[in-house]
């Protein structure tokens, strides 16, 4: 599966998700990716800290190396995030009445993922801890 395919089943699951152009910006996703490297996961949010702010979506990815975060830009270029597991702090989850929010706090930044469903809060938490606990533990053994 590409993708585009993975983040259409999560919009499908989930479909209180606020999302648009998920095709544009999976295929930032996918430009970017590294020849060894494979999406395991892959959801929608907006970029942004604002529930009301719904212009910024990102498709946002799990590979097996990192995470990858999306963004096409309406007129001309995108935005292209990465998150080593290296650079990975902590992860809040924030719930509201219809909608969530995942705070990814990472050594350089805070990035605010909005407007998730929050129906799919618990399955997108589990996808990056998970992820990033394994990760931590190969990168641990690999120093060894």
């Amino acid at each position: 599966m590409n993708t585009y395919d993975l983040v259409k089943n999560f919009i499908d699951k989930y479909p209180m998700t606020v999302a648009w152009r998920l095709k544009k910006n999976a295929l930032i996703i996918d430009k970017h990716l590294n020849p060894d490297e494979k999406v395991t996961y892959a959801f929608a949010a907006q970029k942004n800290d604002q529930f009301y702010n719904i212009i910024s979506t990102a498709v946002i990815a799990l590979t097996n190396k990192r995470i990858l975060i999306g963004r096409d830009r309406v007129v001309i270029g995108y935005f292209l995030d990465s998150i080593t597991p290296d650079l990975f702090n902590d992860l809040k989850v924030r719930s509201g009445i219809l909608w969530g929010k995942i705070e990814i706090d990472t050594v350089k930044e805070f990035i605010t993922l909005t407007n998730i469903d929050k129906k799919a809060l618990k399955e997108v938490e589990t996808a990056i801890t998970s992820f990033m606990m394994e990760r931590k533990e190969k990168m641990r053994e690999e120093r060894s």
